[in-house]
């Protein structure tokens, strides 16, 4: 069945071309509520922007559900924790509009230093009045930048170009790294004395709501300038309209405000203050790139490979192109250890071993921990919801990486202890040559293997003897299986060996205990890895 996108609001139309060829796509109004929980009822994908609310109900309402996509930077519409417990993925666009964010703030700070907008309403109602509009330059003055975070960072890069001086509060940023923008830290109070302008980048957080409030206005340079395109709330709007009437400061720029949208305010009532109804987003680039990166998200959850921009996933974040080919290994580990040791372990450790551990492979336990649970389970197995399933269960799942030499350039074990005590491990690793990537199970239990882990895969512990690959052969033919490949391990002449085959179907369970029976095996195990990838 082809998976279903479901489009609640407008789209960009390339986004569109990256969906259309592989899913259904199905448009819906997010804000007919009746309309969207039906639509809701068969999708396996939602893609919403500001005007859509997928709460709890919506998550609810839709049983095949894997990902939620939200084109733009905010979820203030998405129930993150509901959509988690259900363990659909929530993805969003950081970076969409950054570029466009930290702009706005620049319009806003030359607006207010020309008095741009006043003077242009002034003029459309018949004045010629330049006097009254006597501005300041930027050149040579103190902008003061709170918050240097990605927008933060574009800002002060772009305003290093008009010749000014650069201070920034961030306390979770190093000096040397603002030295190399250019940029002096200091703490908040100085920045506030010091500064002819100031620029605030923050994220709104129980830490950051009124941080600008009627005590930091009464320490500011006496005509300083503010401008806030990053979060409504971060300056208390009446101390600010205190501090403009009283002239400490000499003008605003606000794209954001505490309650939104909002349409009349003291503020407005100020002729040096510029005001735009959040528009740091609205820009055809950014609106473009929401579009394009919520798609490509989207297709890559529903192609069950890791999403580096969901939210709600442990170990999220942009992974290494190196590390990226090992994502599908680790995970078909896992289904291959829940397989061989037929349940669930008491705990497991992810190994990874090799030059691949210069970079951060914490990806690979998640990867791992929802192949442990697909076989397991009734429900989807997720990025989201493997940790919790395994926590449910008591299962704990560690990392170990070493950088000691290996047997391979990077190898990928995933071994645990079962709760009667047997131990269990299997290993694989990925060769990458020019676009292809070859993954290779390498052992089970320390049987030295070479076999690709796709397909419907047999493993047979038996007492080593003649004629057990010609008994499974037998059987296997009688039963209309075909085998596609197969390799014998054993440690000694006579002792314990390892068969694992490759075959082309399914095998149920009463053939695989008469397999068993026929060979005497203390234990036969398959790993349908079909669905993978």
């Amino acid at each position: 069945m082809t998976p279903v996108v479901l489009i609640a609001e407008e789209l960009a139309p390339a986004a569109l071309d990256v969906l259309a060829t592989d899913f259904d796509v199905r448009h819906v109004d997010g804000t007919d509520r009746s309309a969207l929980l039906a639509g809701l009822a068969d999708a396996d994908a939602v893609i919403v922007r500001s005007a859509t609310r997928i709460d709890a109900e919506a998550v609810a309402a839709a049983p095949r559900l894997t990902v939620v996509a939200r084109a733009g930077v905010g979820l203030d519409n998405v129930d993150v924790p509901a959509a988690t417990a259900r363990g659909v993925m929530v993805v969003n666009a950081p970076t969409s509009n950054i570029v466009s964010a930290a702009e706005q703030a620049i319009a806003l700070l030359l607006a207010v230093a020309r008095h741009t907008a006043s003077a242009s309403a002034s003029l459309k109602q018949g004045e010629w009045k330049r006097a009254r509009f006597t501005g300041v330059e930027v050149a040579g003055k103190t902008v003061g930048v709170v918050g240097l975070g990605r927008i933060g960072v574009l800002f002060a890069q772009r305003m290093a170009a008009f010749g000014t001086r650069l201070v920034a509060y961030d306390p979770y940023v190093q000096p040397a790294r603002a030295a190399q923008l250019g940029v002096r830290l200091v703490g908040l109070d100085e920045l506030l004395r010091e500064s002819d302008f100031i620029s605030i980048h923050l994220p709104r957080t129980p830490e950051t709501v009124g941080l600008i409030g009627e005590k930091e206005l009464a320490t500011v340079k006496p005509g300083v300038r503010i401008v806030n395109a990053a979060r409504g709330g971060l300056i208390d709007e009446a101390a600010l309209a205190a501090a403009l009437a009283e002239g400490r400061v000499a003008g605003a720029g606000l794209d954001v405000f505490t309650t939104e949208p909002i349409t009349s305010s003291p503020l407005f009532a100020f002729e040096n203050v510029v005001v735009t109804p959040h528009l740091g987003a609205s820009t055809a680039e950014a609106q473009d790139k929401a579009g394009l990166a919520v798609a490509r998200s989207v297709k890559l959850a529903l192609q069950g490979e890791f999403v580096p921009d969901a939210v709600n996933v442990q170990a999220g974040g942009v992974v290494d192109e190196d590390v990226r080919p090992l994502l599908p290994l680790a995970e078909k580990l896992g289904k291959v250890f829940t397989a061989v040791a037929g349940g669930v372990a008491a705990n497991v450790t992810v190994e990874v071993c090799g030059e691949i551990v210069s970079h951060d492979v914490a990806v690979l336990k998640l990867a791992a921990t929802k192949g442990l649970f697909s076989a397991v389970v009734e429900e989807q197995v997720t990025y989201v919801n493997a940790p919790k399933l395994a926590a449910d269960r008591g299962v704990d799942v560690q990392l170990v990486a070493s950088d000691e030499d290996c047997d391979h350039h990077n190898l990928v074990t995933v071994r645990g202890a079962l709760p009667d005590g047997r131990t269990v491990s299997v290993a694989g690793t990925v060769t990458v040559t020019g676009t292809r990537e070859i993954r290779r199970l390498t052992a089970v239990d320390g049987f030295d293997l070479e076999l690709s882990p796709e397909g419907v895969l047999l493993f047979f512990r038996y007492p080593d003897r003649p004629g057990v690959v010609g008994a499974i052969g037998s059987i296997l033919g009688a039963a209309g299986v075909n085998i596609a490949a197969m390799q014998v391990a054993r440690r000694e002449a006579g002792g314990a060996a390892l068969m694992a085959l490759t075959v082309d179907s399914s095998v149920d369970a009463e053939l695989l205990s008469a397999a068993e029976a026929a060979i005497g095996s203390s234990r036969g195990s398959i790993a349908d890895l079909r669905e993978d990838f």
